[in-house]
């Protein structure tokens, strides 16, 4: 079996996975928008606001009418929000409106209700007020034409909502990598089944599908496949139909009974026993032009390999930033394994990164309390508490 380093599997599994990057954004309506990311720029077709209108509850007035105060001017009317017909202000006179209401043509300023006092038809303005107080200009807040939104932009609820402002009613944004999840294992069992002597729940096939999803991936099917190599190629030869990429845990392992191994071996497949821990055995296929990723079966070894194989083309495909790795300082010694990457289950804390587990890729509940992983470096066999360590969260 090929050795590999882990940056070598890295670069291989990103070549694969290439062709994501580069499809076409596609429409979606605006309500299914929030958290995808923009395919493309998106400039407003509009003005903001559409028309002069009033911040204001108040009276449309113009201003050179109320330069002496207190004053009386007749009500000619009521403008509130919504559709009706337009009216004209005539100097000297004035208009109670509504807030968002249209400021009528001729005046230029809005009293607030609270600096007035009504009786009998007339308004008793008690407070000068210059031209354009209160009143929201046409294209104010954005001329047609401005860039509202850069491609690449991931939509927040603040995007949709001045989207929606300006008419649209659909989205160009990057289309979610379609993925398909196959486990395998004559072991398995679902969740909530009886198990018999031998068996395990198969935790792998919901693990790995919530993953994807988590990374801004559309999950196309989740299945499991037996040890029967007729069975796991009816699987596959089902998922490429529908998936951009497929996952497959289990199989990979020079015992017997590999069903993955066994089958794509014919098919070109690349099997490499990557320098690291927990996910040394690692395959790669494309069948039918589909990537095929083929991980261990081990929970945390199938965790650990989707985190640094397939996260980051994933997340890039669906137009989410990567997930950087940061240093922090460790909070006590540990020991590892010349010549082997390790990516050790840690917590942050007050007192610095703190190790929750050991390297056995069985330990799924210490993966659960884990939320980073520590990079341990192969050529690395020891480190002292306080000294920095790559941690790449989880």
């Amino acid at each position: 079996m090929t050795t590999r380093t882990v940056e070598q599997h890295a670069q291989h599994v990103a070549e694969l996975l290439a062709p994501l990057h580069t499809r076409p954004g596609e429409e979606i309506p605006l309500g299914e928008a929030l958290g995808r990311a923009l395919a493309a720029d998106v400039h407003s077709p509009v003005d903001l606001p559409l028309f002069r209108n009033s911040q204001m509850d108040g009276y449309a007035v113009d201003a050179a009418s109320i330069t002496t105060v207190p004053v009386m001017l007749p009500v000619r009317g009521v403008i509130a929000a919504g559709p009706a017909e337009p009216v004209t202000h005539l100097p000297g006179t004035a208009y109670r409106i509504m807030t968002g209401a249209p400021v009528p043509p001729g005046a230029d300023a809005i009293v607030p209700v609270e600096d007035t006092v009504t009786s009998d038809g007339e308004v008793r303005i008690e407070k000068t007020r210059s031209a354009g107080e209160f009143v929201r200009e046409r294209g104010s807040d954005v001329r047609a034409g401005t860039l509202l939104l850069a491609a690449g932009s991931l939509l927040a609820a603040r995007h949709i909502a001045v989207l929606a402002a300006v008419g649209l009613q659909r989205v160009s944004v990057r289309p979610r990598p379609r993925v398909a999840v196959i486990t395998t294992g004559a072991e398995l069992v679902d969740a909530g089944s009886a198990l018999r002597p031998g068996q395990i729940y198969d935790s792998n096939g919901i693990a790995l599908a919530s993953s994807a999803r988590a990374n801004g991936a559309e999950v196309v099917s989740i299945a499991r496949s037996t040890d029967d190599p007729a069975e796991f190629r009816t699987l596959l030869a089902e998922a490429v139909l529908t998936a951009d990429v497929v996952l497959t845990s289990g199989g990979v392992s020079m015992g017997d009974f590999e069903v993955v191994k066994e089958t794509l071996s014919p098919l070109g497949a690349q099997f490499a026993h990557v320098a690291m821990q927990p996910g040394g055995p690692q395959g790669t296929a494309v069948v039918n032009g589909v990537p095929v990723l083929n991980f261990p079966g081990n929970p945390v070894s199938t965790l650990v390999s989707f985190e640094i194989f397939a996260r980051p083309d994933i997340r890039r495909a669906a137009g989410l930033p990567p997930t950087e790795a940061v240093e922090g300082p460790l909070a006590a010694p540990l020991t590892s394994v010349r010549g082997k990457r390790q990516f050790l289950r840690a917590r942050r804390t007050d007192t610095g990164v703190e190790l929750v587990a050991g390297p056995g890729s069985h330990l799924v509940a210490a993966m659960a309390w884990a939320d980073v992983l520590v990079d341990v470096p192969a050529d690395v066999t020891a480190l002292d508490a306080g000294q920095l360590v790559k941690v790449i969260p989880l």
